[in-house]
């Protein structure tokens, strides 16, 4: 609801690596992402919006023969993005100062943007999620895939509040990478709610997201904000929280990712997502 196509914490992400990057004079963003990320589609249509020429380094060498048929892939290249697909295994060194420097010895110089968007502009423009109206819930919950969107929550809740992240991968990795931009203890992860790992679904996911629009007039996606929403409400029938605790869930977009996986469902024989 905050602007097309550039949805939920993505804007935020953007907004202050935008005005660094067009203060720098930079003309080009580079940026890391899967063939389904919502980072990769945002930055691509915020690139075009603000003048900016996008490149997506793409994880997985496969995809590069199909990439026409991914619906986020396809919309990144409508509005302007060049891909570069690299092996799962070179991915992984994506951070490297060997590997940034082969990237600008083949595109010239850029603004480098990491996988996800989180950096620490990218944490500040987070921090404006919270409104002073929020001050009212006990609880604010949102999803995690990098970190950065939580850490601006938490570094924008109050000393009452307590923040509960629910990661979308495996491990707990993740405690660590939210620490590097925030110094608040108020928050802890809820780590049994990713269905299996990154853009891991069931049946029981899609249903539950289907059902929810139904009663709510609320889309979710399936690989953040649906494994979220099934959370809280998992942890509400557990009595988790008290009696009258007021709960604030952060919907972070990630809508453009339902066709996609209705794809991935469909081969799989199973439900699809309702559009």
């Amino acid at each position: 609801m905050i602007y097309p196509h550039i949805s939920g914490n993505k804007y935020r992400k953007l907004k202050y690596n935008l005005e660094a990057a067009k203060t720098d004079g930079f003309d080009t963003i580079l940026t890391f992402g899967g063939a389904f990320s919502n980072h990769i589609a945002a930055t691509a249509y915020a690139g075009k919006l603000h003048g900016l020429k996008t490149i997506g380094v793409i994880r997985g060498e496969e995809i590069s023969q199909k990439w026409e048929t991914n619906p986020t892939l396809k919309l990144a290249f409508e509005h302007g993005m060049l891909f570069k697909f690299i092996s799962r295994d070179a991915y992984r060194d994506k951070n490297s100062e060997d590997f940034i420097n082969l990237l600008k010895s083949e595109f010239g110089n850029f603004y480098l943007l990491p996988e996800g968007g989180s950096n620490a502009l990218a944490v500040k423009g987070c921090e404006e999620i919270l409104t002073s109206e929020d001050i009212q819930f006990d609880f604010i919950c949102s999803s995690i895939g990098t970190g950065g969107t939580i850490a601006g929550i938490i570094n924008a809740s109050h000393p009452n509040q307590r923040v509960l992240g629910f990661p979308a991968l495996k491990g707990g990795f993740l405690t660590e990478d939210i620490r590097n931009f925030t110094s608040k203890e108020n928050w802890q992860l809820q780590t049994d709610y990713h269905f299996g790992g990154y853009a891991k679904v069931s049946a029981e996911l899609v249903h539950f997201i289907n059902d929810f629009k139904e009663r709510t007039q609320i889309p979710l996606d399936p690989i953040y904000t649906g494994k979220l929403l099934y959370g809280i409400l998992d942890l509400v029938k557990k009595d988790h929280f008290k009696p009258k605790t007021k709960i604030l869930a952060i919907h972070t977009g990630g809508l453009q990712s339902i066709s996609g996986m209705n794809t991935k469902l469909k081969k799989k024989k199973l439900p699809q997502i309702t559009l």
